[in-house]
């Protein structure tokens, strides 16, 4: 997902500062829009996962406290570790969504000139 999103947010910005016509710069806003709004849906599933290890880890620690034992330690270092890459992963997908809607303004200030400059 990490270099899918990349190599998306590369491409268009290249598409829209090589755009030219109003019909493409339509075609481009449609696709922004969905690609934001499947974004957004990878967004609010990794928050909630996030959410279920921190949980977790929490009643895993909770048992940890309470009861010393190996083999829950263990388990506690395993998710631990995995909340760390999620963590990681949410707020690279939270910083990509929030450049989409930079990206989505600027396709729409670009659409305000090309139609400014249609009229004039």
């Amino acid at each position: 997902m990490t270099e899918y999103l990349t190599k998306y947010m590369e491409e268009v910005v290249k598409r829209l500062a090589e755009c030219r016509t109003s019909e493409e710069l339509d075609v481009i806003l449609e696709e922004h829009r969905d690609k934001i709004a499947y974004m957004q849906h990878e967004r609010i599933v990794h928050f909630l996962v996030t959410m279920m290890f921190a949980l977790i880890l929490c009643i895993f620690m909770a048992v940890l406290i309470f009861k010393i034992n190996l083999a829950v330690s263990v388990l506690v270092t395993i998710i631990l570790v995995l909340l760390a890459f999620y963590i990681k992963h949410y707020y690279f997908l939270e910083n990509t969504v929030q450049k989409m809607y930079r990206v989505y303004d600027d396709i729409l200030a670009k659409r305000q000139t090309i139609k400014e400059t249609v009229n004039d």
